[in-house]
């Protein structure tokens, strides 16, 4: 569980940093633009989407509020992996070292 933090608290700080730099001195529409007119690029969006869709299924499982979920799956779609690893490290550290509360999340009780 230890590695697990650690790895999302990295993730955290990792996407935070580069998501303040590009809001910064980036031009997400020109950019986005460009990135759209490029086969890898859109390769990568669908990759990107791909996964936040993945990790949604997750959040909707594990999460008691569909508010919630809704929320995580919003701030997901547009933070990207800065709220995944967030939520993964809240995840981690609100389970007291459970893998099962962990990852099943509501559903942990009714696992034998």
């Amino acid at each position: 569980m230890t590695l697990t933090k650690i790895i999302s608290a990295m993730g955290v700080l990792a996407m935070g940093g580069i998501l303040i730099f590009a809001f910064s001195t980036g031009d997400f529409f020109a950019e986005g633009a460009i990135l759209t007119q490029m086969p890898w690029g859109i390769v990568s969006l669908v990759d990107l989407y791909t996964g936040f869709a993945l990790f949604a299924v997750w959040i909707f499982f594990r999460e008691k509020s569909i508010f919630a979920a809704i929320g995580w799956t919003v701030l997901l779609m547009v933070l990207g992996f800065f709220t995944g690893s967030l939520y993964m490290l809240i995840a981690a550290l609100t389970s007291g070292g459970n893998w099962q509360q962990f990852w099943l999340g509501k559903h942990a009780t009714q696992v034998s």
